[in-house]
């Protein structure tokens, strides 16, 4: 089952943020709203996936920083629920 979190944060902010979230490991996807909270992006992030073909999704959220002031980012994590974690002990 995977958490969200969200974070607010200024245009100036965006890119700093979306790196440090892709280099968590755990984040699955990440959306990017306005203020008004229309969806003005969102992708999925693979860990195998971070080097080479990473770049043009960060191009984009900087050429969209520029053009916010102020947005959320929505986070979705691998997350272990107590079921998972019972199923995991059980073998």
């Amino acid at each position: 089952m995977a958490i969200k979190e969200s974070f607010s944060i200024n245009g100036e902010s965006i890119v700093k943020k979306v790196k440090e979230l892709i280099n968590e490991g755990s984040v699955t996807k990440i959306t990017i709203t306005n203020h008004d909270g229309k969806e003005m992006m969102s992708f999925p992030v693979s860990y195998g996936l971070v080097g080479l073909l990473m770049a043009p999704v960060l191009a984009a959220v900087g050429a969209a920083a520029a053009l916010l002031t102020e947005c959320t980012i929505t986070v979705e994590r691998k997350g272990d629920t107590p079921d998972e974690k019972e199923e995991i002990t059980k073998f």
